[in-house]
């Protein structure tokens, strides 16, 4: 089974982070979730890259807030997709994450999700799975629709709410 990666550089990172693990989670798509420090302990961090691969991840999660630096590094190291989650910060509201993260050189791509955009990053590594896999993609379509559905259930509940006001 194909596996994910989730890694953040801090536990201030992980109320994000756990959001995608609660979308892999809801697919059945297994995961490790970790924290390294890129700039702290740079072996470590460079250990874990180099071996998701063998791990059998298909896809690395990677949050991050000001510098930036980990999903780029993972990104640079680790050959299959790499998802970078700005997260918020104090300074600049998560802008600069965001730019850190999304200004990646010619050759090193990052898709990179909205600042706090842990569940979309989860549902992105969902779809990059389900290009080979059948029967995400048939989990992904009945998610679609329940999305859909929870909105016209929203929908009527103002129409109905509307329609008393007399």
């Amino acid at each position: 089974m194909s596996k994910v990666g989730i890694v953040m550089g801090s536990d201030s990172d992980l109320p994000v982070m756990k959001k995608a693990a609660e979308i892999l989670d809801k697919f059945g798509v297994d995961y490790e979730m970790t924290i390294i420090s890129a700039h702290r302990e740079p072996d470590v961090f460079f250990d874990y890259a180099k071996s998701a691969e063998s791990k059998g991840f298909k896809v690395i999660i990677a949050g991050a807030g000001m510098a930036a630096h980990l999903p780029g590094m993972c990104a640079a190291i680790f050959p299959m997709p790499v998802i970078g989650v700005p997260m918020h910060t104090t300074s600049l509201g998560g802008r600069d994450s965001l730019y850190s993260i999304v200004q990646m050189p010619s050759g090193i791509p990052v898709a990179t999700v909205a600042i706090g955009g842990g569940a979309n990053a989860g549902i992105l590594a969902v779809k990059m799975l389900a290009i080979s896999d059948p029967i995400l993609l048939q989990k992904l379509k009945e998610y679609k629709d329940e999305l859909c559905e929870a909105v016209q259930q929203k929908d009527a509940k103002l129409q109905m709410d509307l329609s008393g006001r007399g």
